[in-house]
């Protein structure tokens, strides 16, 4: 099936809007949601240009509360730990600062971009970037896999780790070797090479059916 033209015109990219040039990042926190008073904790992040990690971001803040026994055990962060980090909005602001002007990429991005944009929220700065998820890609690239979680997708990817799982600069740095992958899966299978942020942006938006289609007219687009 050919698609319209219009579709896929976005497959093509200059060096700013490259799928491999954005920051992945990973938030840990209070509790699931900011709507309910929860707060990031941790934030983590590597900045990939060209598929290269260039450079990292990774600190602890203080929520202005203390932490919960359950979220000390399932992230390793003690209340003891964030005594003498900074507060979340001087953490957030070098954050913001940090991405401005960045694709931004994360593993169940809708969790991590609620904390973001609420955390930037609160010290009156906005937050423009786009976003994509390696969670949905994986979603539509591997539809067959049993689960979609972070480390089932590093054990089947065979990715390295150093086996610590819910540390943000840890999490940040797998999911940015697994959105790797991902590139590379798109290469292999639909010899799609350098395909835009916007092309797999578009992807996590279609149906699992027309998905092969889409990303076999995308690469006879650019060919």
């Amino acid at each position: 099936m050919t698609r319209p033209r219009s579709s896929i015109i976005n497959a093509s990219a200059t060096d700013a809007q490259r799928a491999d040039t954005v920051v992945v990042l990973d938030f840990e926190t209070t509790g699931l949601s900011p709507t309910r008073g929860d707060r990031a904790i941790e934030i983590g992040a590597v900045k990939l240009v060209n598929g290269l990690a260039v450079d990292r971001f990774q600190e602890l803040m203080h929520p202005g509360r203390r932490i919960s026994s359950f979220i000390e055990d399932y992230t390793g962060i003690s209340n003891a730990m964030l005594q003498s980090a900074r507060p979340c909005g001087d953490v957030m602001n070098d954050f913001a600062d940090f991405i401005a002007g960045t694709q931004l990429v994360a593993h169940n991005t809708s969790f991590d971009r609620r904390f973001l944009e609420a955390e930037l929220a609160l010290i009156g700065r906005g937050c423009s970037e786009s976003y994509s998820c390696t969670m949905l890609t994986s979603r539509r690239l591997f539809p067959e896999l049993r689960s979609h979680k972070l480390s089932a997708l590093v054990d089947y990817h065979q990715i390295p780790h150093t086996g610590v799982f819910h540390r943000a600069l840890a999490d940040a740095e797998m999911t940015s070797l697994l959105w790797l992958t991902q590139l590379r899966v798109l290469e292999r299978d639909y010899q799609l090479a350098s395909p835009s942020f916007a092309l797999m942006q578009r992807l996590t938006t279609l149906s699992k059916a027309k998905v092969p289609d889409y990303l076999k007219a995308a690469a006879a687009y650019l060919s």
